[in-house]
């Protein structure tokens, strides 16, 4: 799953632990998840950081955050994956185009290999346009939420396999699915 506008809030920038806030029924949805004994990974690209608006232990904060929000309601992400780089970073350490920025796959390869996970089978839930070819080019099944960007990014075209109103949504359908194919 994309972390802003999916999980949280889609704000101007989370750039501090405070900045963080869940979407209504995020918590509930992941739970659903780790009930259901679906890994849940959050790959999140972080450009911010390249261009010195935070640096990668206050993202590490933001995450601890995200943590604590998302077990006081009983759900928890079992890993995150963030991309600091940017082809136009400020700061020269992380000015790459590099293969971990959405919409490139490496996010998706690291979750696949630290999780043990079939990305053929896997669901990439995300708001933009980047989330759903990462997916795409990834061979997993994709679902856009209306929350956050909700596709009007523009970035790219890239269609998903599905659509959703919110991640809750979205999570019915992956939960769905999954009973269909039993």
């Amino acid at each position: 799953m994309d972390r802003d506008g999916v999980i949280s809030r889609q704000t101007a920038f989370v750039n501090k632990p405070d900045d963080l806030t869940l979407i209504e029924g995020a918590a509930a949805a992941i739970a659903r998840l780790n009930e259901a004994g679906w890994p849940v990974g959050i790959i999140t690209n972080q450009g911010g950081i390249a261009m010195g608006y935070l640096t990668e232990e206050t993202l590490h904060k933001i995450h601890e955050r995200l943590a604590q929000l998302l077990s006081a309601e009983g759900a928890h992400v079992d890993a995150i994956f963030y991309c600091a780089h940017h082809e136009h970073a400020k700061l020269p350490q992380y000015k790459t185009a590099c293969q971990c920025r959405k919409p490139n796959t490496g996010m998706l390869e690291q979750a696949r290999d630290k999780l043990g996970i079939d990305l053929a089978k896997s669901v990439v839930v995300g708001d933009r346009t980047t989330d759903i070819l990462a997916g795409i080019r990834g061979g997993c099944s994709t679902i856009l939420v209306k929350t956050g960007s909700a596709g009007k990014d523009r970035e790219i075209v890239a269609e998903p396999n599905a659509v959703a109103a919110d991640i809750a949504a979205a999570v019915d359908l992956i939960l769905t699915s999954t009973r269909s194919e039993a």
